[in-house]
């Protein structure tokens, strides 16, 4: 502008004005006089010469432009790129968190644009106002005619009214909402290709698509970033589904330390995380029979151990049979005829702010007590008065005091027990009802002196032989026993309870298990729950006070019985409550404190030799132990 200004400027002079500036005789150099034609030809070499300058400049727009573009019916032809454009056209009444994820995840070369147009809520409301008096007019006569009832609209109706209430109360907003997707393709066939995978990608979750027609240039233009949209084709919709299809906001549950959980469902990352990073390890699990919820576990206690933690499993099944053999690990067999024996009157050695004798005494005869009346039954107020006294004399009988030194002792029996409450008065019933676990048929459980020694770093306390009146009582025997190991010895441990409902059914047992569940944070150690039988594991109060000590849950396949209760439990959304639904073996949703994502529990070749439950596959690995070892065999005589 400076140049123009100045040519402006010198064009207005006159010949006089000119040679007015010029410099006169008295200057030190002499000047030439020019003529008025040649100051103004010169005027215009400078005006043509900055002409041809300008002309030179390259702009952003002749950078980016392409050298040809063709316009087809279905493509775009740019440079020697193909392109087409799709665009959303209906949706069925679900969609899943994260339904647009495959298509990102695709290795295909996109453009992906999403308009979003708010509407007034006063002006929804009434519309549907409207919609609804209709449809219930169109049943009520339907109904009148005789019709046969039409499911479909009854359910649209109580979307409708449900979406009311949502739009009434502020929980949801509505939009007009477009989805447009741009492929990009070498050649022609390619196109055809990446369309058909993108429109099955959408199809497969009952979400249609239609390429824009004579409308390939507009297409184009709104999945540019410019934020255009000249397709101009859009979908009501509130808020929550249109949350779900945003695809650049994804739960990552990665960190730096931990164990790999799985696949992250939702963009193919890893689900790496480490339980003792968060408030508390506690986890609690919940999926159908053979869903894959013990394969989950095992896979992580496998993962664990590799990094030095201690696991403790309590095996209703015989699952952990084949791990614990694989991993030279401790496997006791709590049964009746056994030889391993549990002493449930064992008193632990104490650590931290439990070293006092009486704190220890006092807490071995609360939850013996609990013990005795999951054997005999309820106790009136009375009994219970007694029976405090007679666990006290018990512990007395054998020297335990709460000034007692507790490094040497020999804890009572069983029969000690009785023995007592037969001397103290009130105490004959009770005596008589224990008697069948210190003389009958139940004796050989719970009446001997403690001879295992768990001193590995993988145990697995079985109790798949114990009869079903006995073990709730197995149970709480065991976890009692793996308690006061806990609390004389601090370690990173991870507590399995495999079917944890068993004790849920029971006051005592479901109150000792969340006992432990809220305690165990300060010995280091994490609880994990797991359950197929959900309805009596969340009706329980305990059950769910569990739950909400546990800072990560793993929800796999669900049964329609149940998922109304999960639902409710976990907050789902309807997405994730079909997600739950339809889920295959080894998929579902993992929560680690406030994030969660859908997860694929994913184990390599040699992991999943050691964790299956599949009886087939358990059978041919037996079968190639057997040749193995017979092969073995016949090479050693064969060599001597």
């Amino acid at each position: 502008m400076f140049g123009f200004k100045k040519i402006k400027e010198a064009s207005k002079n006159t010949p006089q004005d000119i040679e007015d500036q010029l410099p006169t005789a008295d200057s030190a150099l002499p000047v030439e006089k020019k003529s008025e034609g040649e100051i103004l030809a010169e005027q215009k070499e400078i005006l043509e010469a900055e002409k041809v300058f300008r002309e030179g400049i390259v702009s952003v727009r002749d950078v980016i432009a392409p050298a040809s573009f063709k316009i087809d019916r279905d493509f775009l032809l740019l440079n020697n790129t193909f392109i087409r454009t799709l665009f959303v056209m209906t949706y069925p009444r679900y969609v899943t968190i994260g339904w647009f994820a495959p298509i990102i995840n695709e290795s295909l070369t996109l453009d992906i644009s999403m308009f979003f147009y708010p509407m007034k809520t006063g002006v929804v409301l009434k519309q549907l106002k409207n919609k609804v008096g209709t449809m219930e007019a169109q049943i009520i006569a339907d109904h009148e005619k005789g019709s046969p009832r039409d499911p479909i609209a009854e359910t649209a109706l109580r979307d409708i009214e449900d979406l009311r209430d949502s739009l009434s109360q502020g929980i949801e907003k509505f939009f007009q909402y477009a989805l447009y997707v741009t492929i990009y393709s070498k050649n022609k066939e390619e196109l055809e290709l990446a369309t058909d995978r993108v429109e099955n990608l959408l199809g497969m979750q009952l979400i249609y698509s239609r390429k824009a027609l004579f409308q390939t240039e507009q297409g184009f233009n709104s999945t540019l970033p410019l934020g255009n949209d000249e397709l101009g084709i859009t979908t009501n919709m509130n808020s929550s589904p249109i949350a779900s299809s945003f695809p650049f906001v994804s739960s990552e549950l990665t960190s730096d330390q931990g164990i790999l959980y799985g696949i992250n469902m939702h963009n193919n990352s890893l689900v790496l995380f480490d339980r003792f990073s968060l408030q508390n390890a506690n986890m609690v699990v919940f999926a159908t029979s053979g869903a894959g919820k013990s394969y989950a576990i095992k896979l992580e206690i496998l993962r664990s151990m590799m990094l030095g933690t201690d696991v403790i499993v309590i095996d209703p099944e015989y699952e952990y049979k084949h791990l614990s053999d694989a991993v030279n690990g401790s496997y006791i067999n709590v049964s009746l005829n056994s030889e391993s024996k549990l002493n449930p009157f064992d008193l632990p050695r104490g650590i931290g702010g439990e070293s006092k004798p009486e704190d220890i005494l006092r807490s071995a005869v609360i939850t013996i007590k609990g013990l005795i009346r999951l054997m005999i039954g309820e106790v009136t107020n009375a009994e219970d008065s007694i029976l405090d006294r007679a666990l006290l004399e018990t512990y007395a009988k054998k020297d335990i005091t709460p000034a007692s030194d507790l490094s040497n002792i020999e804890p009572p029996l069983m029969s000690d027990l009785e023995d007592i409450l037969l001397s103290m008065e009130g105490g004959e019933d009770m005596a008589l009802r224990i008697k069948k676990y210190t003389e009958g048929t139940f004796s050989g459980l719970f009446n001997s002196p403690t001879n295992i020694r768990v001193d590995n770093q993988l145990i697995v306390f079985s109790i798949r032989d114990l009869e079903d009146e006995l073990r709730p009582i197995g149970m709480y025997v065991v976890i009692n026993y793996i308690w006061n190991i806990i609390r004389s010895e601090m370690k990173k441990r991870i507590l399995v309870v495999d079917e944890a409902w068993i004790m849920m059914r029971h006051e005592d047992s479901a109150k000792f298990l969340f006992a432990l569940v809220k305690r165990c944070r300060k010995y280091y150690m994490g609880v994990t729950t797991i359950t197929q039988d959900v309805n009596d594991f969340l009706t329980s109060p305990f059950g769910s006070a569990i739950v909400t000590n546990s800072s990560i849950q793993l929800l796999l396949k669900q049964s329609p019985a149940s998922i109304g209760l999960i639902q409710n439990t976990f907050m789902l959304t309807e997405g994730e409550k079909y997600l739950l639904l339809e889920s295959a073996v080894g998929e579902g949703i993992f929560f680690a404190g406030a994030k969660h994502a859908a997860i694929k529990i994913q184990a390599s070749y040699a992991e999943h030799q050691i964790i299956t439950s599949d009886p087939r596959q358990l059978l041919e690995i037996e079968e190639a132990k057997k040749e193995f070892e017979e092969a073995m065999l016949a090479e050693a005589e064969g060599g001597t």
